[in-house]
């Protein structure tokens, strides 16, 4: 990618960007062609360096390199933010969190104890796919409001099939404290220490969650969705509650990867991958199938063998470093996805725009949407109109990249990994595509790219305006 050099260019940034098909992208708007599915598989805390195709040497995905190899692997795809109900929210809206109040500096992400959740004036993707037609599931770990009012049954979706936060919270009392309890071995780590609420629809139908099977249960849950909606246009968004911690696996998993229990996890995970895709191909679906698999945010590398990996990439989970927000991005769609490696920058904000674009849903003009449309670089490899990333911690902006650079104002570490606060009165600047470990600060070296990222966030912050904290208060 080429740095961008001009003010244009900053601004055009953050704009969003329509595509059409005068260039050579099929012709999906054919009234004769089936509207496109859309299938979101987002993982909680995988790193960019726990797939094998992209770069780990033990643990086996052999669906997800295939999805890699038959359609596109991002090198250069983000998430909007580095921890859990911010990074959900950015996906399922198509916002930086702290529009819409899901990022805050109190409490980073929602507890069994909060108050609110994602506020009802915020439009979600399966909103969006509603207004044209489609049915809409959401499987898995949802993490934006516990609610009833929150839950994905009051945010387009039809179905809801999950746990309404994180897999480690509701720890019963008598344990040890929280980061002690996590020095036992693994077999001493029960799933029935955790009290977490499986539901469906509205309703809790167990507690606590079998965690056990509950990976394998939510890829049947997709499967069976799928079969039973193959005659109408539908959008599926499965968000596994793991590898985050604790991990568990089904008996057919257990001991398999070379990589341990973190690599059993995994490779579950791939394993219901290879079951959607079967059945996608089984019905006839797989032509007129989007499928995406990505992450929330980095590994948890406070947990360590427990904890997944950022590859070659600095620091994870918490942190604006790229091991934190930088994720796994694959498109996989036979007939529709050009295959091949994908070098520019993609965010998860970017699905809310792109499968609203590709599903003919119109775009909402009342609030501000910061997901561009991928559509001709998913199409025909057209250059992605994304040229820039911001890199958020809570409601504050840490750092920010414009095409191969990236600066940081404020570095800080996360879960007592990698040290305090900084704020750098000179910024910190890396090219990331050199450096994608940010090793070598080379801002004395390029005072005029500073001054240009400066103007890009500069001009974002004269027209941001914050939703008020809904992760704050607790009850």
């Amino acid at each position: 990618m080429r740095f961008a050099s001009s003010i244009f260019v900053i601004v055009s940034s953050l704009l969003f960007i329509s595509c059409g098909n005068e260039r050579g992208a099929p012709d999906i708007s054919n009234e004769e062609k089936k509207a496109l599915n859309f299938v979101i598989i987002f993982a909680d805390d995988l790193g960019y360096g726990d797939l094998s195709s992209y770069g780990n040497p033990t643990i086996n995905t052999p669906n997800l390199d295939r999805m890699a190899t038959e359609g596109q692997k991002w090198t250069n795809f983000y998430s909007g933010a580095s921890v859990c109900t911010p990074s959900r929210a950015a996906l399922l809206t198509g916002r930086l969190p702290v529009r819409s109040g899901m990022a805050s500096n109190k409490h980073r992400v929602l507890f069994p104890d909060s108050k609110n959740g994602l506020p009802a004036s915020e439009i979600t993707l399966a909103e969006q796919l509603k207004t044209v037609g489609y049915q809409t599931a959401a499987i898995g770990k949802w993490h934006l409001g516990h609610k009833e009012e929150y839950l994905p049954t009051n945010h387009g979706f039809d179905y809801y099939f999950g746990i309404p936060y994180s897999n480690d919270m509701d720890m019963i009392g008598g344990l040890l404290p929280y980061w002690e309890y996590w020095q036992q071995p693994n077999d001493s780590i029960k799933t029935e220490h955790f009290n977490v609420p499986l539901f469906r629809n509205t309703e809790i139908i167990e507690r606590p969650a079998n965690q056990h099977s509950i990976t394998k249960r939510y890829s049947e849950e997709t499967v069976s969705f799928i079969r039973k909606n193959k005659d109408q246009p539908f959008f599926v968004y499965l968000a596994h509650n793991l590898p985050h911690i604790p991990l568990f696996v089904s008996a057919e998993a257990n001991g398999k990867s070379e990589r341990g229990l973190y690599g059993d996890v995994v490779e579950e995970i791939d394993n219901g991958v290879g079951k959607i895709l079967t059945v996608l191909e089984e019905e006839g679906l797989a032509e007129n199938t989007i499928v995406v698999f990505t992450s929330d945010n980095g590994p948890w590398l406070s947990f360590k063998n427990n904890g997944g990996s950022a590859g070659l990439l600095r620091a994870g989970k918490g942190t604006t470093w790229e091991g934190g927000m930088r994720e796994p991005g694959i498109f996989w769609g036979p007939g529709n996805i050009k295959p091949g490696l994908i070098t520019d920058l993609g965010s998860t904000m970017d699905l809310f725009t792109t499968f609203s674009s590709l599903a003919g849903a119109k775009i909402p003009d009342d609030h501000v949407v910061d997901g561009v449309d991928l559509s001709e670089t998913l199409l025909s490899h057209e250059p992605s109109p994304r040229k820039s990333v911001l890199y958020y911690r809570g409601t504050e902006i840490y750092a920010a990249r414009l095409g191969d650079f990236k600066v940081h104002y404020v570095t800080q570490g996360a879960y007592g990994e990698l040290g305090e606060r900084q704020e750098h009165e000179t910024p910190i600047l890396y090219n990331l595509s050199h450096d994608a470990a940010e090793k070598f600060d080379i801002s004395q070296e390029h005072p005029e790219i500073l001054k240009q990222i400066q103007e890009l966030v500069l001009a974002h912050k004269s027209k941001l305006e914050a939703g008020k904290d809904q992760l704050a208060e607790r009850e």
